[in-house]
């Protein structure tokens, strides 16, 4: 792409090797305290503080209010005991109340009140009702899928019912066992768009990924083709500068921030949009843990070798990823563009095998789909159930559902990062270690570095390969979607993939348990009680 030296130096662009840069030193200590970013974590620590002075001038009256406070303790247990709060989130909010128990009520009561958010609830309540006008099941392809397997197709009932997430056949699924071969295909249909890209993702870092990427969707751009980018607020705060959409305005791109971070201590920090979508004119999508930066197609070292996986869809499943994505755009406006968009044809697929479901989680509604999917893939499974993740932060229920499917004869094997990125996760996943290991849950650990995979296979029948963590941030808090495949074609190469990555783990057993750092055991054991809050 040839861009004038005047031009290049007005916007901020440099050229190198073929990639476009737009950010100029924005990383470091420098720009966090000099920017409006450092006045956001001033203006945050302030109100932090502001909050904490006025819980400490309740406690001041606690000696008076004694014997009420142990009434008021007691009521409070008894309302979280018959509330419909999550069982293992019940003995969090317990113990905080109980120890601290003015401090606790309020402070969960500050929690549960989801300020801000009630009038978004609304608008995803409305966007999903609308959903189901534009995008109808097809009675033929759920009737052929139900003759097949009725398990499935209770589920896949389970998930139109949840969030308008329809069932397909004739969708050609390409699965990538490494973020360097989406990387590859990515770049290979970007250049092929046509009429529209469609990009969201969790992360965006510039780097030799974005940079090329970027490239392309600049040229597109140039050339008439629609392009929409979106990324989550947290990259605003940590890896792009703030006026990041004017810099892609300037190149054609159109470009939205999901949820900015705010200088106002609020609950919205939970809602993350962690989801990784790219569709390309309606007939090729791409889903999977893969974000948008240079690790993930290990161009850069951060936790050892960057284990990850995506899948590419070609065909009538594709429009489920249009939808998503123009949902989420949507958010903060009125206008009704789904048909237009969903009106593009999928490109012809012949011989497809298997049905496809892509679909999305929701945390603002009652329906948690990516665990309910997860835990029926489990109790349906009969033979095997293998997961890569990179969290294990289980609630009650989770974990119930691994143990009870390898108590019942079936070979449950997890599969885990051997490098962590985050010590509290990694305490935390080893404080499940021994349970799950004394029902026969089978635990490896990916000796050269990182896993971020997140995928199920099971009984070499059906999989799940999506941006869903086995955690309470993509279980609870984060908007995510995921894809779910039956006898598709790919399902054998999930596994493949899978026991390849098993010849590089070392196994953890209870005797690798029982010698683990005492700090690392610690850490479990203390965070374990905080991680529903976290």
């Amino acid at each position: 792409m040839i861009i004038e030296n005047k031009n290049r130096e007005s916007k901020g662009l440099n050229e190198n090797k073929g990639l476009i840069l737009l950010k100029k030193g924005q990383k470091g200590i420098f720009h966090a305290i000099f920017s409006r970013f450092g006045l956001i974590l001033v203006l945050l620590f302030f109100q932090v503080l502001i909050l904490f002075s006025i819980f400490r001038w309740f406690e001041e009256f606690l000696p008076h209010i004694l014997g009420g406070t142990v009434l008021f303790t007691v009521v409070m247990v008894l309302w979280l005991l018959n509330s419909q709060i999550n069982p293992t989130a019940k003995i969090t909010w317990l113990i905080v109340i109980m120890l601290l128990p003015v401090f606790g009520v309020l402070l969960f009561f500050y929690t549960k009140s989801d300020i801000g958010h009630r009038a978004l609830k609304q608008r995803m309540a409305q966007i999903v009702s609308e959903a189901k006008e534009v995008m109808a099941q097809e009675p033929e392809v759920m009737e052929r899928f139900a003759e097949e397997n009725k398990g499935a197709a209770s589920l896949a009932f389970y998930m139109q019912r949840s969030g308008c997430h329809s069932v397909y056949d004739q969708t050609e699924v390409t699965y990538f066992p490494l973020g360097e071969e989406k990387f590859a295909e990515l770049l290979k249909q970007l250049r092929a768009a046509k009429y529209f890209i469609f990009m969201e993702y969790f992360i965006i870092d510039e780097g030799v990924m974005w940079g090329q990427i970027l490239e392309i969707l600049a040229k597109k751009a140039s050339e008439g083709v629609e392009v929409r980018v979106m990324y989550d607020g947290t990259c605003e705060f940590a890896l792009l500068p703030h006026d990041y959409p004017a810099r892609l305005k300037a190149l054609g791109i159109q470009c939205k921030i999901f949820s900015p971070v705010t200088p106002f201590v609020s609950t919205h920090y939970n809602y993350r949009d962690h989801r990784k979508i790219a569709v390309i004119d309606g007939h090729t999508a791409f889903n999977g843990g893969v974000n948008l930066a240079d690790e993930y197609i290990n161009q850069k070292e951060k936790f050892g070798h960057w284990k990850d996986t995506a899948v590419m869809l070609k065909g009538e499943a594709v429009k489920s990823f249009t939808l998503m994505f123009l949902q989420m755009w949507g958010v903060d406006e009125r206008k009704k563009e789904e048909k237009d968009y969903l009106s593009y044809s999928a490109l012809p697929v012949e011989n497809a095998k298997g049905y496809v479901i892509p679909y999305g989680d929701c945390p603002l509604d009652q329906d948690k789909l990516g665990e309910r999917v997860y835990m029926d893939i489990l109790n349906r499974s009969l033979k095997y159930v293998h997961m890569m993740t990179p969290y294990l932060i289980l609630d009650g229920e989770m974990e119930t559902a691994l143990k009870f499917a390898a108590e019942r004869g079936v070979e449950v094997v997890l599969l885990l990062p051997g490098i962590p990125d985050k010590a509290i996760p990694y305490a935390l996943a080893k404080s499940h270690y021994l349970s799950l290991l004394e029902s026969g849950v089978k635990i490896y650990e990916y000796t050269p570095g990182f896993v971020h995979a997140k995928t199920v296979v099971s009984d070499n029948r059906e999989a799940v390969v999506g941006t869903i963590n086995l955690d309470y941030r993509s279980l609870y808090h984060h908007f995510e979607c995921a894809t779910y495949l039956y006898q598709t074609d790919c399902i054998s190469e999930i596994e493949a993939d899978f026991q390849a990555t098993l010849q590089k783990c070392r196994e953890v057993t209870k005797e690798t348990v029982h010698k683990e750092k005492w700090s690392v055991k610690m850490t479990g054991y203390l965070m374990k009680v905080m991680a529903p809050l976290m």
